[in-house]
């Protein structure tokens, strides 16, 4: 299976966009035992994750999803405006 380049993000919809990040993202975060999934886009740019494995209460969480996620989320798709964890 192929990825598109991240460099590539300007066509399908941003929630695509967000989808396709998020497949370049999962692999390291399921090398420590979790997983991410992509719960919702809102209209106004925030990205709803649900954490699983690993990620589910561990200190670190926090900070994989704003440092890592986030950031790479608004590098590669303007329209994203936050991150946020949902249960």
């Amino acid at each position: 299976m192929t990825t598109a380049p991240v460099t590539n993000q300007g066509s399908g919809s941003t929630r695509e966009k967000v989808a396709r990040i998020i497949a370049l993202i999962r692999p390291a975060v399921q090398s420590d035992g979790g997983d991410l999934e992509l719960v919702d886009v809102t209209p106004d740019g925030i990205v709803r994750i649900r954490l699983h494995g690993a990620c589910v209460g561990c200190p670190s969480s926090a900070v994989t999803l704003q440092m890592g996620v986030e950031r790479n989320l608004k590098a590669h798709v303007p329209e994203v405006r936050g991150v946020e964890s949902v249960a």
